[in-house]
């Protein structure tokens, strides 16, 4: 006669407890992430990256302890609608944000509630989240960051702040915070890192700096820049505000140096807790930056930097220059990964922050929800060396409409870039990258038989991108040309 089961459930409920602490112990084994990011950061201002003025150290370990990705970018230069692609794998145009969110202008815009990002993916995997800086992804409450996946935040829901003496946001709270920004910021991150907790964490920490206004800055990291007389790109170009380009640069680059020494502090965190291991540190940022480069400085709402400013047009200001040039849509990118990543590595294939979503999934383990819409691609393959295949084909697009008026739509190859304006008649541009890096040579207007083939088709390259995400300029481009 077989014997009762009765007991079965009995015991699986006893058990459940023990189960449960295996599976947390399991999760256990999980990396953890530490995700830096700056504003604003231009790659060229790194000592690893040749510029041997900057003050990098501890960002130069990071190249020598990780992997230097050297062609990564942002597919919209700029803050608000760089940090939305970031999250959530979809361009700007997708989500309604286009140009940097104007707090007085539009209060009520940002991030649309219940948009889907890698943070809340993290977050329902069982990660502990936190984000620690700038969001610039919506002011109301509606849009906070602990809407999208983050269970901590301590920080700024706008884009500008001051860089001593801010006014932040912790525990729901708004108040004054004495002291230099990057150095209040950095400690919150290491009060986060201090929680001890079963779960493995993922902290995001968005530094404001090096935004302008540039200094103040702590007395360490002007000193390296205070009588320096800084190398710029390009001394002789046509009525080039020296002075005042050098004059920014020292400035700049003392910004820099402020986040570099502030990541070390996190670093040193992460070692003496015995975290360093199991801890994946990446290192980027929203978009590049300009600085005297092709007579401007700022990012892809750039100003001219010259004594005799251009004259301006219908929907360009005097003194603005709205660009997609590499030195705005490229971004400092290293990436730390012990046991994975080859220590001192470089890649040089194409990827850009939209490949962030499903990569830091990657990383983490964890699974995309099978109704999730994003654009970007595991990068993962090439952070282990597999002879993945990938496409080096880079779309972006930037519609200003604070400083300036454009509809700019961009396909960069690893030889050519194309930027068509669909607002401005006459912006168009094409850099041949491979014998013009600097992108000083304007080809459109070229009539060499190949230099046309070249621009019809990256020409359908950028109609096929604008169709498949369903793009309003396309429509706009439409309409105006059949009238």
């Amino acid at each position: 006669m077989p014997r009762s089961r009765s007991w079965l459930p009995l015991l699986a409920l006893l058990l459940l407890p023990l189960l449960s602490a295996i599976a947390t112990a399991a999760d256990d084994t999980r990396p953890n992430i530490l995700f830096l990011f700056t504003d604003d950061q231009a790659p060229w201002a790194l000592n690893a990256s040749g510029y041997d003025q900057a003050h990098t150290p501890v960002l130069d370990s990071l190249v020598k302890e990780g992997v230097y990705l050297t062609n990564a970018f942002t597919v919209t230069p700029v803050c608000s609608p760089s940090r939305a692609s970031l999250m959530t794998s979809q361009y700007g145009s997708e989500l309604g944000i286009t140009d940097w969110l104007h707090p007085q202008r539009e209060p009520e815009a940002g991030l649309k509630p219940g948009t889907l990002t890698w943070a809340k993916v993290l977050q329902d995997a069982g990660y502990r989240t936190g984000l620690v800086g700038k969001w610039h992804l919506g002011l109301t409450d509606a849009m906070h960051p602990t809407k999208f996946g983050y269970d901590y935040f301590m920080g700024f829901r706008g884009g500008g702040n001051s860089p001593k003496n801010p006014t932040l946001e912790k525990n729901g709270e708004t108040k004054k915070f004495e002291g230099l920004t990057p150095d209040i910021l950095t400690n919150h991150a290491l009060e986060f890192l201090n929680v001890d907790s079963d779960k493995p964490f993922c902290l995001s920490v968005h530094y404001r700096a090096p935004h302008a206004a540039w200094l103040p800055v702590a007395d360490e990291d002007w000193a390296p820049f205070k009588d320096l007389d800084p190398m710029i790109p390009n001394p002789d170009y046509p009525k080039l505000n020296v002075d005042r380009v050098k004059k920014m640069t020292r400035e700049y680059l003392a910004s820099v140096a402020s986040v570099d020494r502030n990541v070390g502090r996190i670093l040193n965190l992460l070692k003496e807790k015995n975290l360093d291991d199991n801890t994946i540190v990446i290192f980027s940022s929203d978009h590049g930056y300009n600085m005297g480069h092709n007579g401007i400085w700022h990012k892809g709402n750039g100003h001219w930097v010259l004594t005799e400013n251009p004259p301006f047009t219908k929907n360009i200001p005097k003194g603005q220059r709205p660009n997609m040039y590499d030195n705005s849509i490229r971004v400092p990118t290293m990436i730390r990964w012990p046991g994975v990543v080859q220590a001192g590595s470089t890649i040089d294939k194409t990827v850009s922050n939209l490949d962030w979503f499903p990569t830091l999934l990657e990383m983490a383990g964890a699974e995309l929800p099978a109704d999730a819409k994003i654009h970007g691609n595991s990068f993962v393959p090439l952070l282990k060396g597999d002879d993945a295949k990938w496409d080096n084909d880079f779309y972006a697009e930037y519609s200003t409409k604070h400083q300036s008026h454009t509809h700019m739509r961009m396909i960069r190859t690893s030889e050519w870039k194309l930027i068509r304006d669909f607002l401005n008649e006459g912006r168009d541009e094409l850099y041949h990258l491979t014998e013009d890096p600097a992108e000083a040579n304007n080809l459109i207007a070229s009539n060499s038989p190949e230099v046309q083939s070249v621009i019809k088709q990256l020409d359908a390259k950028i109609l096929a991108n604008m169709q498949a995400i369903n793009d309003p300029v396309l429509k706009e481009a439409k309409a105006k040309s059949s009238n």
